[in-house]
């Protein structure tokens, strides 16, 4: 091979790696800043916060979410999953009244299992669930994150477990949110109908009964 050749050939790698360089800053920055604020919303403040007002860590973060679980595809749920899906949650509310603090476990529970239907990882991963449901869901998943915090403190002792029936009727109308969109964003159009059927309309009797029980 001529010196010639191994010249020209020696720019064009040259060239290739300046390229590249010049273009991952700007692949980075479609994934933090201005474009993880849009695409997590109040989670991204979230997870700011957690990190103590440290916005690199939090993108940091954040731009991991995305890279694990952003190519994630959302099963539709069956029609027959779908009413029994709907049925517990209606159980776990009328049972607040009595007994808030099971409603609110079951509510956990029955969470976990519409996102590992609609294809996220299973409850027993609960981290990984969260994690993906964040990228696709963030502006209903805290109130996921509220109810499973209950219910884990009652194992682990945190101040979570002395919440109180207002607080955890509070996190169950957030978790309702998480609860809707996984209902209604098959594919299939039932998004409308279900909403309109199961939403918040149907709550109001469940915000009554609640403060009453409280």
């Amino acid at each position: 091979m001529s010196t010639g050749v191994i010249i020209v050939l020696i720019v064009i790698v040259v060239g290739v790696v300046a390229a590249a360089a010049a273009l991952a800053p700007r692949a980075r920055g479609a994934m933090g800043g201005s474009g993880l604020k849009r695409r997590f919303g109040p989670e991204y403040d979230r997870t700011v916060a957690r990190h103590d007002g440290d916005t690199k860590a939090a993108e940091r973060e954040l731009g991991e979410r995305v890279q694990q679980h952003g190519s994630l595809q959302e099963q539709p749920l069956e029609p027959a999953a779908r009413e029994q899906y709907q049925a517990r949650w209606a159980a776990a509310q009328e049972l607040f009244v009595d007994s808030p603090r099971q409603a609110v476990t079951d509510v956990d529970q029955l969470l976990g299992e519409v996102a590992g239907a609609r294809g996220f990882p299973g409850v027993e991963e609960y981290e990984k669930q969260f994690d993906a449901l964040s990228v696709h869901h963030a502006d209903h998943v805290h109130g996921y994150r509220r109810v499973h915090r209950v219910v884990d403190s009652r194992t682990n002792g945190t101040p979570e477990s002395q919440a109180g029936t207002e607080e955890m009727r509070e996190a169950m109308l957030e978790a309702r949110d998480l609860f809707d969109d996984l209902m209604s964003t098959d594919n299939g159009g039932h998004g409308a109908s279900a909403r309109g059927r199961t939403g918040r309309h149907a709550f109001g009797s469940f915000n009554r009964q609640a403060v009453k029980g409280s």
